[in-house]
């Protein structure tokens, strides 16, 4: 799914309510989009700690529109289910980096001698 209102109106469909209920959950997952475009924004939120994080953010549940309670843990689950087809943890998608020289904060000195991190 390319948007956060298709997510939203999957779980509506889903866990019942209005798509309004869940909008927030979903436009927080897909909020790196803001800074980078392609599918790597999901490396951020879209894995099994992101939907932990999303739960203490947006606590257990939800109750939404219908008074139903809907544990916030499914609905970031489902988002990711949609995405990716599973839940990847941040693990599988932090050992696809090819790791730069900087990446493992060695110092070096610049052009005029001074040590920088």
């Amino acid at each position: 799914m390319a948007h956060p209102m298709k997510h939203a109106e999957s779980s509506a469909r889903r866990f019942g309510g209005k798509t309004e209920d869940y909008l927030a959950i979903h436009n927080w997952f897909d909020e790196s989009k803001s800074f980078f475009t392609d599918f790597r924004h999901r490396a951020l939120r879209h894995h099994a700690e992101g939907i932990f994080l999303a739960e203490r953010i947006f606590g257990v549940t939800i109750v939404n529109s219908e008074g139903k309670q809907v544990p916030v843990r499914y609905i970031g689950e489902q988002h990711v289910r949609e995405d990716l087809g599973r839940i990847p943890t941040a693990q599988d998608w932090l050992s696809q980096i090819k790791p730069a020289r900087w990446m493992y904060g060695q110092r070096f000195t610049d052009s005029g001698g001074r040590t920088c991190a």
